[in-house]
């Protein structure tokens, strides 16, 4: 029996903006219970969250704030509860973002939200070395220098440098990974990474609450 099988659901937050299907049945795959929620208390109940994530920054913020789910996540956060942010979710934990404007974030983690500079294929689509830091949790058992799967335009400059868990090289070093407490998040998409992305998922899956 896998170890996180019965014991804890993954509850993945639908706001209308995510690719939950795919990160739903990676959590599946490896033998976890997951279910996707529009619900804040159920969120703030779990014992495990997943904020995925696709699409503009203001619309998602907005959806978020509408619904409520803004201040579960923050609960969520507070009561230590491992979660994890996904491509657009990691974006989403900023204290602001300069896509199409300046929109404000959840501010969970002190930075900014800006376009990948020009010289490069804007977006940043396809596989990239990923480049973790020592004693990453959530990198656990991953090689570094492996390959993710990215899908983005903008990426966070922290203002908190050893939030970073690692970076990836695309025109410049940029943080792909962060790690704060029990808060995770990734730039790339493990759901679609193949067996490292699994392994990442079941890292985060793993993680003492």
């Amino acid at each position: 029996m896998h170890s996180g099988e019965g014991k804890h659901v993954i509850v993945i937050i639908d706001y209308g903006m995510g690719n939950l299907a795919s990160v739903k049945n990676a959590f599946l795959k490896l033998g976890y219970d997951a279910c996707t929620s529009t619900d804040p208390d159920r969120v703030v109940g779990a014992t495990r969250v997943v904020l995925p994530g696709v699409g503009a920054f203001g619309n998602a913020v907005s959806s978020l704030r509408k619904s409520g789910m803004d201040r579960a996540i923050h609960e969520v956060v507070k009561n230590r509860i491992p979660f994890l942010g996904i491509c657009l979710g990691l974006q989403l934990l900023s204290s602001e973002s300069m896509e199409n404007g300046l929109h404000k974030g959840l501010d969970l983690v002190p930075g900014r939200v800006v376009k990948l500079p020009p010289g490069q294929k804007v977006p940043h689509m396809g596989w990239n070395q990923v480049i973790p830091k020592t004693g990453s949790r959530l990198f656990q058992g991953i090689t570094p220098g492996s390959y993710f799967y990215f899908v983005h335009s903008y990426y966070i400059i922290t203002r908190d440098e050893k939030l970073t868990a690692a970076t990836c090289h695309y025109g410049l070093d940029f943080t792909c990974a962060l790690e704060k407490g029990h808060l995770f998040a990734t730039q790339f998409h493990p759901e679609k990474s193949g067996a490292l992305g699994l392994r990442i998922l079941k890292n985060f899956g793993e993680m003492q609450g």
